[in-house]
């Protein structure tokens, strides 16, 4: 008897929480109340003269029965409310009773009653809620690096090279658009386009990147102080990423492991130098900027990889292609280390 008045009880309750987005007809119904205890009532709405007289030769036992509630034989959950849509049946109220204890799970809370001493020990517990992952989504991200190269050999200039770069200052900056399709649960292809700024700052500020009549020149300004000397670029740039996602796919969210790679090209946009330089004596800055765009390659092409651990996200980049045309500049392949946000 406890557990009927417990599954009237939740109907009703569910009826309050959810009734404001059911569609209910609003008709002339006699109402039954059935009160018992202290506090206790049942209300049963009629809607005919013939379902009163059927509900007159009826017992609770038999009311029960006929809500038709599905018991699993297994664990023994009972389900009391169902939502029917278009993607399925939702689950609102579940009954779970194991000896002295019964389990109620409303939503995301749980109410937990253990019977089995003498005072009665109600237990609520609240789960995290499940983030609908979806089939296809776009997103904005922004990519903040340091930008270095490597020669041909594979290793990085020498700090003896006028062209060495200096971490602190050789910014790499993207702004993407992307897209993601879901592929398989925990499997995603990523693609987007977007634009990416490159700084490459001498790590020698001395020398001046100019523009010579065959080929990108890096002479040695020894009548004025060098400041700051870098070379910038910047490109339209496209890209596609593959994506395993190891925390959705053991339904851990985002506390699993994230591995992505995948290719890009680039279109470039704009490029030149710049030297910022005092006078030997003395004086403010002064800075000289120099269209040495021309002896860049115009595509850029390679690799980009992505490792996420929780809610940070890292990422590298190497240009496959040189950053300068052949025999217009050193043999230098960028490769960018930064963070997404």
């Amino acid at each position: 008897m406890k557990k009927y008045l417990l599954l009237f009880s939740l109907m009703a309750i569910v009826n309050f929480a959810f009734g404001s987005h059911l569609e209910v007809p609003h008709a002339e119904k006699d109402s039954i109340i059935v009160e018992f205890g202290k506090s206790g009532k049942i209300v049963l709405i009629v809607e005919n003269k013939e379902d009163f007289e059927r509900l007159k030769k009826m017992d609770i036992n038999q009311i029960v029965k006929e809500l038709d509630l599905k018991l699993n034989e297994e664990t023994g959950e009972l389900t009391v409310v169902e939502i029917q849509s278009k993607s399925g049946s939702k689950e609102i109220v579940r009954v779970n009773e194991n000896g002295a204890e019964t389990e109620v799970s409303v939503g995301r809370i749980k109410v937990i009653v253990d019977e089995s001493s003498g005072n009665t020990k109600v237990k609520v517990e609240s789960s995290e809620k499940k983030r609908k992952d979806p089939p296809f989504r776009t997103y904005f991200n922004t990519d903040l690096g340091i930008n270095t190269y490597l020669d041909g050999t594979g290793n990085f200039p020498s700090s003896s090279d006028p062209y060495a770069t200096k971490g602190w200052g050789s910014w790499n900056v993207g702004l993407n658009w992307m897209a993601s399709q879901r592929l398989a649960k925990g499997f995603y292809w990523d693609f987007g386009i977007g634009f990416q700024w490159y700084n490459f700052k001498f790590e020698n500020r001395d020398f001046q990147a100019v523009r010579g009549d065959e080929e990108i020149d890096f002479l040695q300004r020894t009548d004025v102080n060098g400041f700051k000397s870098k070379i910038s670029a910047s490109y339209l740039t496209a890209q596609t990423l593959l994506k395993i996602d190891f925390g959705k796919m053991n339904d851990n969210g985002r506390r699993g492991v994230r591995l992505a790679a995948g290719p890009y090209i680039g279109y470039r946009l704009g490029g030149r130098s710049k030297f910022v330089y005092r006078e030997l004596d003395g004086g403010g800055l002064r800075k000289d900027k120099q269209n040495t765009g021309i002896y860049l390659n115009n595509l850029r092409y390679g690799v980009r990889g992505e490792v996420g651990v929780g809610r940070f996200n890292f990422f590298s980049t190497y240009d496959m292609n040189t950053l300068f045309q052949d025999g217009k500049g050193p043999e230098l392949h960028p490769i960018t280390f930064g963070v997404i946000f």
